[in-house]
């Protein structure tokens, strides 16, 4: 979790890119007022993407990303160069540190086209501007490249002249790409008791809770609705003590069916996992992608991804239980592969199904390029919650919350 509590996924996401000894680093320590990227002469200092978060009013909680420098040489800087290109998939925002000292590096080029198709925004930085002989006409050279004016600004990191200007500018252009989400606030209204199930078991991290299961309770809050929290062994005494006063219920996806068999039908039965896809922006492709599970022959190979890395135990969801649940549900075998955090393929070619995590640890802009990845390759993708609801025969009333997303899963 980053710093002062918001998670990564929760942070709009700065990336900056740039060539080697552009002044990345610099600029990243002068806007963060640390020193917290190492800087030196020497190109290629940066070897790994350095991230730090911080508030950028009035966009709120952001997470920079320095990363290494574009031309990278040789098969190790390749590599470097492409963990650039990655951080890119995670931008809400983009900064672009160019040297006025130096002509504008026509390498760049192939970074700002990747950027466009994802209809990023992005902001460019002529750095070392106490020195720069060159600021003109790389000015000129990015509005050639569809560049407004406003969106460049002369910076030095020496003599910190530009930087406040810049990170008006960052805030401002990402807070009007800032859309409201709530995870349930838009079906409550004050008063409403919502149950939450939430199984305590081997695979449940000690002394705490995860972080969907947080974020859920927190947009009860916000509502001005009541939160009930209990295993699955207290569900039933709950319902009948809190008898006709409950708006719904919400359990964590791997008791799916067991909840369901609890839960009466007049009861709105959902899981965190889908109402993580639903924040994410997800859910309608979710739905049509579990669908997909019951048109495999077998022998297929199906890709289970998770948003994040834990130390996987007996009984792991993505390892173990979502495996063995879909061979019995098939009754057939497949080939399963998985990743984990960062690691996402980029060929999904391989595979005739994707299921993935909630990604409660990515950001919106993550999940919809993953999710993006599939369609464009016409793969059916899907995730957690939304299969096992399917695989139980639940779906349906799992979706009952949502008529649009139950519409189309009717049609």
């Amino acid at each position: 979790m980053a710093l002062n509590g918001t998670p990564s996924g929760e942070r709009k996401h700065i990336v900056l890119i740039g060539m080697r000894n552009a002044g990345k680093s610099s600029l990243m320590n002068s806007i963060i007022g640390q020193e917290l990227a190492v800087v030196s002469p020497v190109k290629g200092t940066t070897t790994d993407p350095v991230r730090k978060a911080m508030e950028l009013l009035p966009a709120g909680p952001v997470l920079f990303i320095d990363t290494p420098g574009i031309d990278d040489e040789g098969d190790l800087g390749r590599k470097r160069s492409e963990k650039a290109q990655l951080a890119l998939e995670r931008a809400d925002g983009v900064l672009i540190a160019v040297d006025g000292t130096e002509p504008f590096p026509a390498i760049l080029d192939e970074s700002l086209k990747k950027i466009r198709e994802r209809s990023v925004p992005v902001i460019a930085a002529i750095t070392k501007s106490d020195v720069a002989g060159n600021a003109e006409k790389i000015e000129n050279e990015l509005i050639k490249r569809g560049f407004d004016s406003s969106s460049i600004l002369s910076v030095s990191s020496v003599t910190g002249a530009g930087i406040e200007a810049l990170k008006s500018m960052l805030g401002k252009v990402l807070s009007e790409s800032n859309v409201e989400r709530t995870i349930l606030g838009d079906l409550l209204s004050p008063g409403d008791i919502v149950i939450l199930v939430i199984p305590i078991d081997k695979a449940a991290p000690k002394g705490r809770l995860i972080l969907p299961q947080q974020q859920t309770i927190r947009s009860i809050l916000d509502s001005s609705a009541v939160a009930v929290a209990v295993k699955e062994s207290e569900l039933e005494m709950t319902l009948e003590n809190l008898k006709g006063r409950v708006r719904m219920v919400v359990t964590d996806s791997q008791i799916f069916g067991k909840v369901s068999e609890i839960v009466p039908d007049e009861i709105p039965l959902t899981s965190f996992s889908i109402l993580m896809a639903r924040y994410k922006g997800n859910l309608d492709s979710a739905v049509k992608g579990a669908a997909a599970l019951s048109s495999l022959r077998g022998g297929e190979r199906i890709l289970i991804s998770e948003g994040c890395t834990h130390h996987r135990q007996c009984g792991d969801i993505g390892t173990e239980k979502l495996p063995m649940w879909i061979r019995r549900y098939t009754g057939k075998d497949f080939m399963f592969e998985h990743t984990m955090g960062t690691g996402f393929p980029e060929d999904l070619s391989p595979y005739s199904l994707v299921i993935h995590c909630g990604g409660c640890m990515l950001t919106e802009r993550e999940m919809e390029v993953r999710y993006g990845k599939a369609e464009e390759a016409e793969i059916p993708i899907t995730n957690y919650g939304t299969i096992i609801a399917y695989m139980n025969g639940i779906l349906e009333r799992s979706l009952s919350l949502f008529p649009s997303v139950l519409s189309y899963l009717q049609r």
